[in-house]
């Protein structure tokens, strides 16, 4: 049994989504432990361990590449792990495989961190800064631009394979709408978007936690997400 420490944001739904895509099934092979960001759990020593960055998801596999437990944090890094594991959704040839981490890294350093940003000015920020909406609301609709024209060409985000490039884009992408997103400028992503969104392993995945996390209203959760609590040295 596979365990994850997770919660339901885009990045906790990229490792959800990529155990269901590669077979493993929740509650047979493997388990989900809530770490509730809203209320610090993600401080908590005994995450720390595993997560030495106070972020979700981390995974811990009992049978890990030597047959021994093998503990991993950040999502990016867990896909990797999960398609070496499974000899799934990583090409096996050399130039596609780059390909597919090319875009896999186009979302851990752009995709993620930019609508992140777009999130939290949008919709979380205690003041409306109209410079850092317009700044990372635009950046938004440029990396849509860029995924769109990339599809102009292929089926899925990194060629005409389904791969962890495109596990990893979905679950940031199905926020479109706090991002300011019109999906009538995009067709070619929305087209992709629609043929990710129907598959099972990803409802399944998106289904996990679905109903713990609640809308953001008090002072406790704001502190423990954006609060001084994240820069304390642990």
């Amino acid at each position: 049994m596979i365990d994850v420490y997770s919660w339901p944001t885009p990045n906790g739904h990229k490792v959800h989504i990529m155990l269901e895509e590669c077979g493993f099934r929740l509650g047979r092979d493997w388990q989900v432990h809530p770490i509730n960001i809203g209320q610090g759990d993600q401080f908590q020593p005994r995450f720390l361990e595993i997560s030495p960055n106070n972020k979700i998801p981390a995974l811990v596999d009992p049978i890990g590449p030597d047959g021994r437990p093998i503990s991993l944090f950040e999502s990016g890094a867990i896909l990797l792990y999960l398609a070496a594991k499974t000899g799934k959704f990583l090409p096996r040839s050399d130039r596609a495989k780059f390909k597919t981490l090319e875009w896999l890294m186009f979302q851990m350093g752009g995709v993620g961190p930019m609508l992140g940003q777009a999130h939290h000015f949008r919709i979380y920020a205690p003041d409306k800064i109209d410079y850092a909406v317009d700044r990372y609301t635009n950046e938004a609709k440029r990396l849509y631009g860029v995924m769109d024209k990339q599809l102009t060409s292929h089926k899925f985000i990194a060629g005409n394979q389904y791969t962890v490039a495109d596990i990893a884009i979905f679950p940031w992408v199905n926020s479109w709408e706090k991002q300011g997103i019109d999906w009538a400028d995009y067709p070619r992503l929305k087209a992709w978007f629609d043929a990710v969104a129907a598959r099972p392993a990803v409802q399944r995945g998106l289904a996990v936690l679905a109903g713990a996390r609640k809308p953001l209203t008090d002072d406790k959760a704001r502190q423990a997400l954006f609060g001084s609590s994240q820069y304390q040295k642990r």
